[in-house]
């Protein structure tokens, strides 16, 4: 009974397959996007940007930064090639390891994975503005403390991280800060001096010792 239903509804027209090869093939080709004819264009389209550099402002660190770049550059190019800001590494340049986090309004992202030009009007944050010139940042003295980094290149995105973390969870358990830090990978496998350190820095961070 099937078989008999799915033979006459491909004799009745195209099967599901064709259908959406063909849809795949309007699409690829333009045709889906083409305008009816003697359709009017609109007045005010949205603003195009690029391919050229565009200038852009991005407040780091509590400091406004102006710069051009080219629409297609990340946040994380624009920290390390035009502003200097090299604490973010560049490791995979794929969202996966980490290495590269910096806070966008208090919130941990990849700046591999934002444009230069989205970070605009928002408050961003790099490893280099959590601490002063004369005190490490509650986070990073936990982490000499515990020799929680090796080759270095995941430390400052874990640091960045953690700080992130000890502002939602000032309380967290040893399994907190294991979830809580999923999204960073240490390829030294140093995770446990991690954890420890983390802990060690809500315990002072609750006692009113915080730079960030």
């Amino acid at each position: 009974m099937r078989g008999k239903k799915k033979l006459r509804n491909q004799q009745e027209g195209l099967s599901r397959r064709d259908f959406l090869k063909g849809a795949s093939m309007a699409v690829s080709t333009g045709l889906l996007a083409a305008p009816e004819a003697g359709a009017a264009a609109p007045e005010h389209g949205p603003e195009i940007l690029g391919p050229g550099a565009v200038p852009i402002t991005l407040r780091i660190n509590g400091k406004p930064h102006s710069l051009k770049v080219e629409p297609r550059v990340t946040l994380l190019d624009a920290l390390r090639n035009r502003l200097d800001l090299t604490g973010a590494k560049k490791v995979c340049d794929r969202g996966v390891c980490g290495a590269c986090t910096v806070l966008m309004d208090g919130r941990p992202v990849y700046a591999c994975n934002v444009l230069a030009i989205e970070a605009e009007g928002h408050n961003l944050v790099t490893i280099e503005g959590l601490s002063t010139a004369d005190e490490l940042h509650p986070v990073m003295a936990a982490f000499v403390n515990h020799d929680a980094q090796q080759c270095g290149f995941c430390t400052p995105g874990f640091v960045v991280a953690s700080k992130a973390f000890l502002d939602k969870h000032p309380d967290p358990t040893l399994e907190d800060v294991e979830r809580g830090l999923g999204g960073n990978l240490c390829r030294c496998g140093t995770y446990v001096g991690v954890r420890e350190a983390v802990l060690e820095a809500a315990k002072t961070l609750k006692g009113g010792r915080s730079n960030g």
